[in-house]
């Protein structure tokens, strides 16, 4: 479940713990050294000597939280005196040398659960965090002898008689932490920070092991936004609080209890010279069964929002998604909110693919408004592509690898028919869109819906041998399409053609078992692509068979009943940023 970061360096100091000079709480009085400093450097003001025992590799650590080992702590004796000159015989005997004492090794395992990606920033920090841990674990046990808190459990007094003291940080996502809050508390949301003692008292052993410390790096970072400081302040604020919940502070005890543990963080805090100003009702002790917030509200279950995902890895490799009735809102608009989502999941290595009924140009002219067009956005005339119900198909580099046209009587009858009951009617071919007269609904089309502007031709010959026509749309009212042109043209085209209603005020004529699934399956044929790999975002009738293809198919709640029946799952509404909360949801 988890894999080993890295391990710290040795150091040595004095035994019990003790700090020299300046006094905890104190201002150093030296400057503060900046975290990229070499480790003798960054310990030596505090009284931390390293010694010189060189790095030792460490197996695998195979419980819940893997990672290094830690700090060797404890003071080295005093200097060993100069070698005595040579002198008359019968010297005067020696003073025996005082007892030496005995090292303490404190080892801190550091370790990212498996799910957290590989987040360059985050990376980084770990590597000052694998110095930094022990040094709070330096403070915080040298002042075991000094407390004088009344709330405070006094089970862990003295370090002394062990030769080694042992702690546990696993840094996760929000996800992962409120799993354990689920499992370990019966609560079921997410905190920063959680922590498990290992304590057991009156045990005779070697080794003081105090427990795990879990820490939500997403919250972190959050709340790191929040406070105006950088992440690993943070994160360093978080490890000290688990380090004292370990040690036996408990905020949820009483008020006094929330301050007395509050006062010592601070000091901790302050003697490192780091920043992150308390507040500790965020944190969970796992021997209550009780789980806050920053706000000391319960969490929800909706987790990721915009900027969360580098803390997640990519269920899938792609997404396809509709436009009409999907990512277009009933405005025929991209909102901010689904462009941020799309946006964020292609940073994060997922490749976002359109699947739709329109043309590729309308496609393009709809995501520049939100910057998604272009080469690195997710729709050009250089990126695969899915346009016109799946009549035509673009691969790699934007070459067209699938056309397919639709029978040319099918189309005569349907202009006739258009001119005869004056019913608006649209052929699309390719990147061009052409009718027989102007009409308000077929303006519509090219100023509501993007696609190219309707070229009119005057007679059918013309326009049939002008271009060779994919599919038709009849423009109307939503009643109009159900009562009366749906029923004649199921039973007029029979099996020359398909019927497909995108739009309840559209009815389209295709090229028969025409499907957006069909072209998503030539398209991942072509890039060798596993339905497996993939999740699928629709509403209308028309993404039925493609929901049905992928892993995962997302029906938005204002689509379809028959496409809501074949999805894995429903989501929000066009209107609430259905293909965001999809992504956020279900994708990472």
């Amino acid at each position: 479940m988890a894999r080993i970061v890295s391990r710290a360096l040795p150091f040595a100091s004095r035994s019990h713990l003790h700090l020299p000079s300046p006094l905890r709480g104190a201002a150093p009085l030296l400057p503060h050294l900046p975290a990229a400093s070499s480790s003798a450097s960054l310990l030596s003001w505090r009284g931390f000597t390293p010694t010189p025992e060189p790095l030792r590799s460490v197996p695998p650590f195979a419980g819940f939280l893997a990672g290094i080992r830690g700090l060797r702590r404890g003071r080295r004796g005093q200097t060993a005196a100069k070698r005595e000159e040579t002198q008359d015989p019968a010297p005067p005997p020696s003073p025996p040398p005082p007892p030496k004492e005995t090292e303490i090794e404190l080892c801190a395992r550091i370790s990212v659960e498996e799910d957290l990606p590989d987040d360059i920033e985050v990376l980084n920090t770990i590597e000052i965090l694998k110095l930094n841990v022990p040094m709070a674990m330096k403070i915080a046990l040298d002042g075991l002898l000094e407390y004088n808190y009344n709330t405070r459990d006094t089970s862990i007094s003295d370090v002394g008689k062990y030769e080694k003291v042992e702690v546990s940080v696993l840094l996760c996502n929000d996800n992962f932490i409120q799993n354990l809050n689920k499992e370990w508390t019966g609560e079921d949301s997410a905190t920063d920070m959680l922590s498990a003692s290992q304590y057991i008292p009156d045990l005779d052993v070697p080794a003081l092991m105090l427990g795990d410390i879990v820490i939500s790096v997403e919250t972190a970072a959050r709340q790191a936004e929040e406070k105006g400081h950088t992440l690993l302040d943070e994160l360093r604020a978080l490890v000290v609080r688990g380090l004292l919940r370990l040690l036996g502070f408990d905020r949820q005890s009483s008020d006094e209890a929330a301050m007395e543990m509050e006062k010592e963080e601070l000091l901790i805090l302050k003697s490192l010279r780091w920043k992150g100003k308390s507040h500790a009702k965020a944190a969970v002790d796992l021997s209550k069964t009780h789980t806050e917030n920053l706000n000391g509200q319960e969490g929800t279950n909706s987790l990721k929002k915009a900027g969360s995902l580098r803390f997640y890895r990519p269920k899938f490799k792609y997404i396809f998604c509709d436009m009409d009735g999907t990512l277009l809102n009933s405005k025929s608009q991209v909102t901010a909110r689904n462009a941020e989502a799309l946006k964020e999941a292609r940073s994060r290595g997922v490749n976002i693919v359109i699947a739709t009924g329109k043309t590729r140009p309308a496609v393009i002219d709809a995501l520049n408004m939100v910057d998604l067009s272009g080469r690195n956005g997710i729709a050009s005339e250089s990126l695969p592509g899915i346009f016109l119900q799946g009549l035509l198909v673009y691969g790699l580099g934007g070459r067209e690898i699938y056309k397919r046209t639709l029978d040319q009587e099918v189309c005569r009858e349907a202009f006739l028919y258009s001119m005869e009951h004056r019913i608006p009617l649209v052929g699309f071919s390719q990147d061009r869109c052409f009718s027989m007269f102007e009409d308000p609904l077929v303006d519509s089309l090219h100023d509501v819906y993007h696609e190219p502007k309707a070229e009119i031709v005057s007679s059918i010959d013309q326009l049939l041998g002008t271009a060779k026509i994919q599919k038709l749309v009849f423009i109307g009212t939503a009643e109009g399409m159900s009562s009366t042109l749906r029923p004649y043209w199921t039973n007029a085209v029979e099996e020359r053609a398909g019927i497909v209603q995108a739009q309840p005020d559209m009815l389209e004529l295709v090229p028969p078992a025409t499907s957006k699934g069909s072209g998503v399956k030539i398209l991942l044929d072509h890039l060798c692509i596993s339905p497996d790999e993939i999740m699928a975002i629709g509403d209308g009738e028309n993404d039925i068979e493609m929901l049905q293809l992928a892993s995962l198919g997302v029906a938005l709640a204002n689509g379809a009943e028959k496409t809501k029946a074949v999805a894995n799952v429903i989501g929000a509404t066009n209107d609430e940023d259905g293909v965001a909360q999809a992504i956020y949801d279900y994708a990472f």
